[in-house]
Parts: structure tokens; sequence; C-alpha cells
């Protein structure tokens, strides 16, 4: 097995992007700047993968050059004994060689666009009224918790609070390594099978709550002409409707041509909840761009948020029997505790794994 040109040429051009990272004249042009920083994120993994398999083979030739050297030489005790070591060195590094390569397969194999950005995550209270709502506060503490596991940063972006404490409709971002390779699975209708804690008969209801998986896009990435939004700013509200500030600073943005609307309430400046608001459009006019491509806005827009009703589901978790179902693979854990707390692995990489099977099938 050897390295062929497309390895190589993915080692050359990361090389050559490192080098202009560490260029201080870069960071004088942003919009250049985010263009390498991005290019470099989506090449580090093979391009690490490449020069590690360098390495094996540099030292495969060297040990056996000198395995040669040895065998032509006389065959006393101590050559014998430095031939076993140079022949367990070959061994291990072949070893090595034939993992990595496989590795690089794996990675050459299917490259999501979307790999290596941020994500901006959206859940909202669906049917079952009060009961939905606080639903989606658990799977935002969920998603917090495992963001936490995994050392990802979380930053709010908007939160409309309910009356008991759930969550009508929260937004958030995170940033990190493998967010949205990890994230992108859980964009879908997800349906709560529990006693509500305003159920006094302790009868089961079922409710839902949904949840959209967006890529975080650039600037560069969507061009928005200002002359296409319409900007209205208003004064904050918490539940009920009551006023939580004096000042007009919460913002709406509607983008007329597509008619997106996003609303920011959350920071106490116009300018921040601004930022927000047209960070989380930029994500939206992106995602459907994506969309438009495969010829299936509509299909896919149903397909990852649907209509919230409860016979629409990506997911199921069940209290009474500590189970959680991802309906698209056939999976059950009943761990349903573990998964609320955080612990989502197991399920992100079965889903991982059906994807893969299904690209390369």
């Amino acid at each position: 097995m050897q390295l062929n040109a497309a390895h190589e040429e993915i080692e050359a051009e990361f090389n050559a992007l490192e080098q202009r990272l560490a260029d201080p004249a870069l960071l004088a042009d942003q919009e250049a700047y985010t263009a390498v920083a991005r290019r470099y994120k989506e090449l580090e993994a093979k391009a690490l993968v490449v020069r590690a398999l360098r390495g094996h083979q540099e030292d495969i030739e060297a040990a056996t050059e000198m395995l040669a050297e040895a065998e032509a030489e006389a065959h006393d005790e101590a050559e014998a004994e430095e031939r076993r070591l140079l022949e367990a060195e070959i061994e291990a590094a072949t070893q090595a060689a034939v993992g990595l390569f496989a590795e690089l397969a794996r990675l050459m194999e299917h490259k999501d666009p979307n790999d290596g950005k941020n994500v901006i995550v959206e859940i909202k209270g669906a049917e079952g009224g009060e009961e939905a709502n606080l639903f989606a506060r658990d799977l935002f503490d969920m998603y917090a918790a495992y963001a936490g596991r995994r050392r990802w940063k979380l930053e709010m972006m908007n939160a409309q609070n309910s009356d008991m404490g759930g969550f009508t409709d929260v937004v958030f971002l995170l940033r990190g390594d493998d967010v949205w390779r990890k994230m992108k699975y859980e964009g879908g209708p997800h349906r709560v099978q529990r006693v509500p804690v305003t159920e006094s008969q302790g009868r089961v209801h079922t409710s839902s709550a949904t949840v959209a998986v967006l890529p975080e896009a650039e600037e560069v990435e969507v061009h928005i002409d200002e002359k296409d939004l319409q900007v209205d700013v208003y004064r904050s509200s918490g539940p009920g409707g009551q006023s939580v500030n004096t000042t007009d600073s919460a913002v709406r943005i509607t983008h007329k041509p597509t008619g997106l609307v996003v609303s920011m309430q959350d920071e106490k400046s116009q300018l921040q909840n601004r930022n927000k608001a047209m960070a989380v459009l930029r994500a939206r006019l992106l995602q459907a761009e994506e969309q438009r491509r495969q010829d299936d806005l509509s299909e896919q827009r149903r397909g990852q948020v649907g209509g919230g009703g409860r016979s629409e589901k990506i997911r199921t978790y069940n209290y009474k029997e500590n189970r959680v179902s991802d309906h698209r693979i056939g999976l059950t854990l009943y761990k349903l505790d573990r998964i609320l707390a955080g612990d989502l692995d197991e399920v992100v990489d079965a889903l991982a794994e059906a994807e893969r099977l299904e690209v390369s099938s």
C-alpha cells in the first residue's frame, strides 16, 4: 500500500494552508482568513493521517535497508538479535500503516460539505401544550450536557420561557470539534411519553417537540442584501407577555424574498440581538440553498422538522420503561436516564454507521 497522488495533493495543500495561517498579514483580511481557516479544518483530519502514514513508510524503508545490511554480514548472536528487532519494527510499522490506510479510506469516501462547521440548534415545544414546552427544556438540558461531555462551547442565542419553566422556543449555538458530524442527526420531531406534572390521575400522555439543526453560515457563504431586510425593533417580553425591558432592544428581521422571520430578544443590546438574528438567518438561508440544490426543499424540511405531530417522530423517549427508541434505524436502548444526562454517543454512533453503510451501498 502506497500513498497516491490524491493523498499527496491533500498533504501539499494542507502544508501551504498551514504556512498561510502563520502569516500575520493574513489576519488583516478577515474574509480571506476565514476562508483559509475553513479549508484548513476541512483537510486537517485527512492530512494528519497522510503525515502519519508517510512517517511509518519512512520507518519501514529505513528498517528494511538496515535489515538487508545485517543479513549480509556475519551471523553471530548479536546480529541475529538486531535482525529480530528490525523485523519486529517493520511488522509494527506495517500494522499501524494498515490501520491508517483504512482510516484514510473512510475519510476520503464521503465528504459532508458541512463537516467542520458549528451548528445552530432550535428547539420548539409542539403538540402537548405546556408539557411539550417542558420537554423542549429537557431536550435542551440533554444537549447542554452532551456539549459538556464533548467539551463544546454552548452560546445561548434566544429563549422564550413558558409559564411553568419550559421553553416554547430556544435557540443556541454549539462550537467545537465534530459538532455538525455529531449533531446533524438530531433534527426532527422528538416524542415523549410520560406522566405530566399537570396530570393528577397519573395517566401517561404523549407530547412532542421539534429540533432543527442548522450549520452555521459565514457571511462569505451567504450574501444578504440589506435592501431585502425588514428590521423591526420592540421591547422584550417574558412569560405571559409581560415586558422585561424598558428599551426597544428586541429585534425581528424579515427576509422579504423568502419570507423567513427571525426574532431575538435575550440580549439587552439591540445590536447584539441583531447580530444573533443575522447569524440564524444566514444559517436558515444556507440550509434552504442546499436543499434547493437537491431539488427537495419541502420534503427535506418535513423530514427534519415535520409538523411536530405525535405520529411524526424520529425518536421516542418513554419514561416509564426508561426507553429511548430511534425510529430511523430501529434502535432501542433502555437507558433513558443516561441519555437525558448527555450520554448520546451510542445513539449518534449508530446513526453515523447507518449513514455510512447507506452511502457505501
